[in-house]
């Protein structure tokens, strides 16, 4: 029950399902729902294949109207929390001020200029991959649109546990404080689960191999890069780093497309 509360906490943060209830903010809940956080990865894939799936096999809907549609559906289902947090870390990047300077420019309500240009290009450079990327629909196709809100909820997790926070104040801070990194445990679980059940739908599954590799590499990077520009993580970071995250593998998948998959 408890994991299952911690579950609803990240449904009621991070997406725009409605959860009309009152839950346990304390340290035991709040850590359920770090460790939980693949798993809202897995739910949100999950529900972009039903939308995907419905407009391409049910209806008479162009591609480029699917497409679309899918692209929405990334967006809209989150509530745009993590793409608030894209534009108020590349604000805060291009100012290309001191650290300090640069968590008091995430602090601010106001978006500035490299914000909004900075998510007009996140977004437009993902309906182009999502749009390239389901022209020819496979099963290897349905992973894709799964493994990624996964891998990025994964890596959302590493982050939040194995950098040290660059405030001591808001959403990124108050779960920080609920787990250390042994509360990390059931990540190589979750991975095996879903390793061993794409063995088993999809001939082609070391793509999926070659996407994780990628994630893994971003991994790195974004830990490196977020104590070098930020000193740390906070909430627009993690933010920054899961629509990041998403982008580049979208963008491994359309690369996968051009010179890999036939």
């Amino acid at each position: 029950m408890t994991f299952w509360k911690g579950f609803l906490i990240n449904l009621q943060f991070f997406t725009a399902v409605p959860i009309n209830l009152t839950l346990p903010m304390d340290q035991v809940h709040l850590k359920k729902a770090v460790q939980a956080f693949p798993l809202l990865g897995l739910f949100q894939g999950f529900v972009y294949v039903a939308i995907f799936y419905v407009c391409q096999q049910m209806t008479s809907f162009s591609h480029l109207a699917v497409a679309f549609l899918l692209w929405l559906a990334t967006i809209l289902l989150t509530g745009g929390i993590h793409l608030d947090g894209w534009m108020d870390a590349s604000d805060a990047y291009f100012s290309y001020q001191d650290r300090e300077k640069r968590l008091e420019i995430m602090k601010d309500p106001r978006t500035g200029a490299f914000g909004v240009l900075s998510v007009l290009v996140l977004i437009s450079c993902r309906f182009l991959f999502i749009y390239e990327s389901t022209m020819n629909v496979t099963v290897s196709t349905y992973i894709f649109i799964v493994v990624i809100p996964f891998f990025s909820k994964a890596v959302m997790g590493v982050m939040l546990l194995t950098v040290k926070s660059a405030k001591q104040e808001g959403l990124g801070s108050m779960f920080q404080r609920a787990a250390t990194p042994r509360a990390l445990w059931p990540y190589p679980f979750y991975i095996i689960i879903v390793f061993f059940m794409i063995v088993m739908i999809d001939p082609d599954f070391l793509l999926i191999g070659m996407l994780s590799l990628v994630a893994a590499g971003c991994l790195i990077v974004f830990r490196r890069k977020a104590i070098t520009w930020f000193g740390g993580i906070s909430g627009d970071v993690l933010g920054a780093s899961v629509e990041g995250m998403e982008l580049i593998l979208w963008m491994t998948v359309w690369l996968l497309h051009y010179f890999v998959i036939e």
